[in-house]
């Protein structure tokens, strides 16, 4: 492992990786052993900047060296080769931070997934089990309501939009909570006795509360596809950018609340919380709109992704302000990071589906791509689900036609590629990487697609994630704090090592996660320097 110590980047400082590790100290071997308050970290925050890349941060921060990314990295250490999860859509994307996991083993593969043990909303566990897992704004009772709608004081989730399940005989709901197999921070901090806050785009994402259920002391979740855009009827938050950042001020309100010691509505005192954060939608949106996005292969952004990114600058600069407000920045361990990427940043390498008419595809030229849920269906393979962006989860009504849908994949493959598959996982390597689809939840097959593909025709997008591509997983992480030097790691990491980090950083045991002490044996992060 490589760390640059800064502003002496030519210095270069190893360290074993096995570092035993404890409260907060700075980074880099110069620490003075007389700042007695060092070991006091209180808080977390923690920011997801979905969809923001690595090269973002750099291109901004050399572009804006006054700016409060800048000012992260001044007391922070910046890891250069930072990785979201495989899948990295947001639910698998979060529960990295919040679990240590990943989906082989907390078992959530994406947002819209596929469960054989499962039985369908409503069915009251009659039937064949087997059915879609969408945890999303589709479990909101009303998406006229910018919180989702329901009772006063409920967690508008609607149960009757809820997957069901057989247990010791009886027929039950599944909440997203309940999905999960693996704890949380969440639920670790809060039976330490210390509160925990989030705010994020729908109310499913009550899913961090882990499977008791117990661990978020509050959620605030504005439904970010709800149809509450002011003079904007029929719009959501996600049809423009501008309305995303307006959408995202709620959010960072909400946090700024927190660090004051109030609840998210700024009204009753309930002490700052040991940890909390939020995700930013709004450079997301930017990238993905399609007449936004980049503008060049180099990750120039557009004006709107621009403002986007400079929106959440200043938002950073709110809430590193108002921790010294409230006399605590020297407490609180700031770590900023992202849920997922966003793929391609260069537009040129977009390929969607046949048929589509996006703007962004030459013409015409580059809407080239068959389905391969098409090519498996055409060639007598039934599908139970296809979830795809720019990569491809596919569960099949029969497990038994694996091997014939791995040949029919791999035939076009190795021909005319019309489906555009860079690769395809299935077999034993699919069950070494993401667990055996004969237990229920893991896709029979996942592809993913030559990068800049995506399986979809939409005219109102011109990038996703989702994907394992380098846009897609490689992503910003800081961690920073007054007392941290800077430097910058080089060695590659994955966002699941913030997990046990923030526990060791709390004073709490990283053996607490069943992620550390199980089967993925989640490592701290190497370089930010915590002592016993």
């Amino acid at each position: 492992m490589t760390i640059e110590q800064r502003p002496f980047a030519a210095v270069a400082i190893a360290f074993a990786c096995t570092l035993a590790l404890s409260s907060l100290a700075p980074s880099v071997a110069r620490a003075d052993d007389r700042d007695k308050d060092r070991d006091d970290i209180k808080h977390v925050l923690l920011i997801s900047v979905d969809g923001m890349h690595e090269v973002d941060l750099q291109r901004y921060v050399n572009s804006h060296p006054s700016s409060s990314f800048a000012r992260l990295l001044a007391h922070g250490v910046r890891f250069a080769d930072a990785h979201t999860s495989r899948p990295s859509d947001s639910f698998p994307g979060l529960l990295a931070f919040m679990t240590g996991g990943t989906p082989k083993t907390h078992g959530v593969f994406y947002d819209d997934s596929y469960d054989r043990t499962l039985f369908a909303p409503g069915s009251n566990c009659q039937g064949s089990p087997g059915t879609e897992t969408l945890f999303a704004e589709n479990l909101d009772y009303d998406l006229t309501k910018l919180d989702g709608g329901g009772p006063a004081g409920s967690n508008h989730i609607n149960p009757a939009n809820l997957p069901m399940r057989l247990k010791n005989g009886k027929c039950e709901l599944v909440y997203p909570h309940q999905f999960l197999r693996l704890n949380t921070i969440m639920e670790v901090i809060h039976e330490a006795g210390k509160r925990t806050a989030w705010s994020d785009k729908h109310p499913a994402y009550e899913i961090i509360s882990g499977p008791s259920g117990k661990g978020l002391d509050e959620l605030y979740a504005p439904e970010i596809n709800s149809t509450s855009v002011p003079g904007q009827p029929g719009a959501d938050w996600t049809t423009d950018p501008s309305f995303t950042r307006t959408y995202d001020q709620f959010k960072v309100t909400a946090v700024l609340n927190w660090i004051k010691g109030f609840d998210h509505t700024g009204n009753t005192r309930v002490g700052v919380p040991a940890i909390f954060g939020m995700n930013f939608q709004a450079v997301s949106v930017g990238q993905k709109v399609t007449a936004d996005g980049y503008l060049d292969a180099a990750a120039t952004p557009s004006p709107q992704l621009q403002a986007s990114l400079d929106f959440v600058d200043a938002s950073l600069g709110q809430m590193l302000d108002a921790l010294a407000d409230q006399h605590i920045a020297r407490d609180t361990l700031v770590i900023v990071g992202a849920k997922h990427g966003q793929s391609p940043i260069d537009v040129n390498k977009l390929h969607m589906l046949v048929g589509s008419t996006n703007p962004k595809l030459g013409g015409g030229a580059r809407a080239d791509v068959t389905d391969p849920a098409d090519l498996l269906t055409n060639g007598g393979v039934a599908l139970a689900q296809e979830t795809a962006d720019d990569v491809a989860l596919i569960w099949l009504k029969n497990q038994g036609d694996a091997a014939r849908a791995v040949a029919i994949l791999e035939a076009d493959r190795k021909g005319s590629n019309k489906a555009h598959i860079e690769k395809i996982y299935a077999g034993d390597e699919l069950v070494d990487r993401f667990g055996d689809p004969a237990a229920g939840r893991t896709p029979d097959i996942i592809i993913q697609p030559i990068p800049g593909t995506i399986y979809s025709g939409s005219k109102k997008k011109i990038a996703e994630h989702g994907g394992f591509a380098e846009d897609d997983t490689h992503v910003l992480l800081v961690v920073s704090n007054p007392k941290l030097a800077p430097a910058v790691v080089h060695e590659r990491v994955a966002n699941r090592q913030v997990a046990p980090t923030i526990l060791k950083a709390l004073g709490l045991d990283p053996d607490e996660l069943e992620a550390v002490r199980g089967e993925d044996h989640t490592r701290l992060l190497p370089g930010v320097r915590l002592k016993d």
